[in-house]
């Protein structure tokens, strides 16, 4: 099966390395200390002056104890993986909210996605895409979709069925009832959907490094390895370090567009 695919697999290989080299390059190529106001910018934005310090101070500690580059191979690898999460998720669950044949016949495999060990994703991983960051993109991308789907087509079926009355009655066609009323309605469960994706795929670093993926989880298992506890901390605290802020700021962002939407079907 490989040898008749290996023309796609190599395709695949070569698309998700070089954008990952370049994402990489780019972000290693920023001063840190930009790098860190831009981050700390972000974060106040989005929720206020405490994240936006916590940010700042983390990423500095990170940076002052040698640990800035294996985390922008990290941030590099989330921004590929949950990307490519997004992309196939977010329609997959569109369009499981409006077809409920395809809803029953997700239901029974995210089930087992989710319920799979994650060591298990890399088994594939690794036979189609050998060793290093593709398999692990490839891994920590089956493993982080889920909870995006759900959320999605959750997101749109608890929609309340008055506002999607009024919307028709003023003549919206289905498509333009999905497109400018219930996605936009659903757009904070949508949030915390990706939410859960990114930090999903965060929690697979440490397990993706022992297929060769760089970053901070190949220096918790380089620590632990070696006898280096204290190295495996540190490397493991930025992994916590990064969780956090992302979490805050998409959290913030969700709850700024339940805000804006009123009631739209969120989930706390």
């Amino acid at each position: 099966m490989t040898t008749e695919l290996d023309v796609l697999f190599d395709v695949i290989r070569r698309v998700v390395i070089e954008v990952l080299v370049a994402i990489e390059d780019f972000l290693l190529w920023l001063p840190w200390p930009a790098t860190i106001v831009a981050v700390a910018i972000i974060a106040w934005r989005a929720a206020g002056y405490w994240v936006a310090a916590f940010s700042a101070a983390s990423l500095t500690l990170l940076a002052a104890f040698g640990l800035w580059d294996s985390t922008m191979e990290t941030v590099a690898l989330m921004a590929v993986t949950v990307t490519l999460s997004i992309i196939i998720a977010v329609p997959l669950g569109v369009w499981a909210s409006q077809s409920n044949r395809l809803d029953r016949i997700l239901r029974p495999i995210l089930d087992g996605m989710q319920t799979m060990p994650s060591f298990v994703y890399l088994v594939p991983a690794i036979a189609f895409f050998s060793l290093g960051n593709v398999p692990a993109v490839i891994a920590t991308l089956i493993y982080a979709v889920p909870p995006a789907v759900r959320l999605t087509n959750l997101g749109i079926r608890q929609l309340p069925e008055e506002t999607l009355e009024a919307a028709e009655s003023f003549g919206a066609t289905p498509l333009q009832l999905l497109l400018k009323v219930k996605i936009p309605l659903a757009a904070p469960t949508i949030m915390a959907g990706v939410n859960q994706t990114t930090l999903m795929a965060l929690a697979m670093v440490v397990i993706a490094s022992l297929v060769g993926a760089g970053g901070l989880g190949e220096d918790v298992n380089r620590g632990l390895g070696r006898i280096e506890p204290g190295n495996a901390f540190l490397a493991g605290l930025g992994i916590v370090f990064l969780a956090i802020i992302i979490d805050r700021i998409t959290q913030a962002f969700a709850s700024r567009q339940q805000s804006s939407m009123g009631a739209g079907g969120g989930v706390g």
